[in-house]
């Protein structure tokens, strides 16, 4: 998943696919824990996902902040 299909979702979409990305590396980091993780690729491409969806969600917080401090 790349920033520009996240920046087109809206906030909630974004929040559901966060909640989804963070569950999926919870679950493959405890398959990794007891050693049957086949893919270790998925969890730095699941870290970096998460990382873009936070980062595209505070990116939307700091102008929803900016747009009520100028109005």
């Amino acid at each position: 998943m790349n920033a520009q299909e996240i920046r087109t979702l809206s906030t909630d979409e974004i929040k559901t696919r966060l909640d989804d990305a963070e569950e999926e590396f919870f679950n493959l980091r405890t398959q990794f824990t007891i050693g049957q993780l086949e893919n270790f690729n998925r969890l730095t491409e699941l870290k970096r996902d998460i990382a873009r969806i936070k980062t595209i969600l505070r990116e939307r917080e700091l102008a929803a902040e900016v747009a009520t401090s100028e109005g």
